[in-house]
């Protein structure tokens, strides 16, 4: 198989499971540098960047994320760096500049994931108005539209409802021909249509084979319509442990010790995204508590068991149409190191389900 493999980068505190358990890992440059050589030594090919502002969930520190990618970007080789960022918080004309310079001194590693935001206390705290929910998806598709003319054009326009750019210009343009990779996340119909006409990644919160399919099948058809392809990102917290049973009393633990206040209000902001669009198929409109202490329904994906376990879910994972596992841990370096030494070659191993699908209804097309 060639699924590719990311990671968070933990440039936020608190970890990624909102949880009393102790984590070993560290929000600072430092041990995120360390964290990418061991990731780029590991054989994982992407690495996310959260964008966070203000404290929520217990992450009380927050490093920016274009900074922290452009920092990561210099100080490997390999690993691409995608970098978060909010329109709304953002200018797209400002961003685009930075990604493009940023993907110049990195050679062409560094991408973008715009996140339409979840939580408004980071948008009135700023003074920037709360968009509804549909609003900021078409805001969202104006933003990426702007960065794409100014990477591509010599000079461009754009009149739009959210942006309107006048005959500008961007030197040096992005190494990535045609254009670094653009990212996004969301579950809500406004997000899959978004992700059809414009993205070039939809990220998935954890799900089931069965949901992921699902959005898979839809944000595909969206994307056929306007003559495009959408390559298909899947969260998932990793547990890897010798035994099935040792991997699922580490999940225990997790949930046990979870920070209840905490959960409950990141429960609360998320409730703004998840049930706010027309049709309430937002992200986080399903998730129960136990799902929240992963906030981005990590668990919900399977990842959880022995080597062998989590590299068979991985194939049904590819065989259903997921191009890259966007991976989270409670310890990262180390168990950023274990997922190469023993998930990664597993996986390389493995057939393509999906390539024998395709197989298959070639020949009988015949």
């Amino acid at each position: 198989m060639k699924t590719k493999f990311a990671y968070w980068v933990p440039n936020v505190s608190g970890g990624l499971v909102i949880s009393k358990l102790p984590q070993r890992t560290d929000w600072g440059l430092e041990y995120n540098t360390r964290l990418a050589h061991a990731a780029e030594e590991a054989g994982f090919d992407y690495a996310l960047a959260q964008a966070r502002f203000i404290a929520s969930y217990g992450a009380d520190k927050q490093l920016e994320a274009i900074v922290t990618s452009t920092a990561l970007a210099t100080v490997t080789s390999r690993l691409k760096i995608i970098a978060a960022v909010h329109p709304g918080l953002w200018h797209p004309a400002v961003v685009a500049k930075m990604i493009a310079s940023a993907d110049y001194m990195s050679g062409g590693r560094v991408n973008l994931n715009v996140v339409s935001g979840w939580f408004k206390g980071e948008f009135t705290h700023y003074g920037v108005p709360w968009l509804e929910h549909d609003e900021r998806y078409r805001r969202s598709e104006e933003f990426i539209r702007v960065l794409r003319g100014l990477w591509t054009q010599p000079e461009f326009d754009f009149k739009g409802d959210f942006y309107s750019i006048n005959q500008a210009r961007l030197e040096p343009k992005p190494i990535q021909k045609p254009s670094p990779e653009i990212f996004q996340g969301g579950n809500s119909v406004a997000a899959r249509r978004m992700a059809g006409r414009v993205s070039d990644w939809y990220f998935m919160n954890g799900n089931s084979i069965e949901g992921f399919a699902e959005q898979i099948a839809d944000v595909r058809a969206e994307a056929a319509q306007h003559g495009r392809t959408v390559k298909f990102a899947a969260n998932a917290f990793v547990i890897n442990r010798p035994t099935h049973a040792e991997a699922e009393q580490q999940l225990r633990d997790i949930v046990e010790h979870a920070d209840d206040e905490a959960v409950e209000g990141f429960r609360q902001a998320v409730m703004q995204a998840g049930r706010s669009s027309k049709e309430g198929k937002g992200m986080w409109s399903q998730s129960t508590l136990e799902d929240l202490v992963q906030y981005n329904d990590g668990f919900k994906t399977g990842l959880i068991g022995t080597p062998a376990e989590i590299a068979e879910r991985i194939q049904q994972l590819d065989a259903i149409g997921v191009d890259l596992i966007l991976t989270g841990y409670l310890h990262f370096i180390e168990e950023v190191e274990a997922f190469g030494r023993d998930v990664i070659p597993l996986v390389r191993s493995l057939p393509s389900l999906r390539d024998a699908q395709v197989q298959y209804a070639e020949a009988i097309a015949v």
